[in-house]
């Protein structure tokens, strides 16, 4: 499980990014389960997913409207597959509107970058 916290921050917002190999979509729930152990995570405000694997393309906004297929767009143009990628947001008190978008895009991108370079 890779967990990369605290990578974006905006108007008191804080965002982290985690992921791991993950084929279906029971695994991605107990990819979730697993993470929410973390008391940290189980008390965000959104814990939004995608995954691209044996069960084709799953996704879960949990909330955050959209995130999840932000998420999974960005997967299928970089082509990763079996792997979960989580976009967790601790919400700051203001609303984001469509930036909220881009910082999800902004945190996959982290999270592919760590994955390619073996982090």
């Amino acid at each position: 499980m890779r967990i990369l916290e605290n990578i974006i921050t905006d108007r008191g917002s804080r965002y982290a990014v985690s992921g791991g190999p993950c084929r279906t979509e029971a695994e991605a729930r107990a990819f979730l389960t697993a993470l929410k152990r973390n008391k940290k995570f189980a008390k965000a405000t959104h814990n939004s997913w995608g995954l691209i694997g044996a069960d084709g393309p799953v996704k879960n906004d949990d909330g955050e409207a959209g995130a999840g297929m932000v998420i999974l767009r960005m997967l299928e143009r970089e082509g990763v597959t079996d792997e979960i990628v989580v976009v967790t947001r601790w919400f700051g008190g203001k609303h984001l509107g469509g930036d909220r978008f881009r910082h999800v895009q902004e945190a996959v991108r982290i999270y592919i970058d760590a994955l390619r370079a073996g982090a």
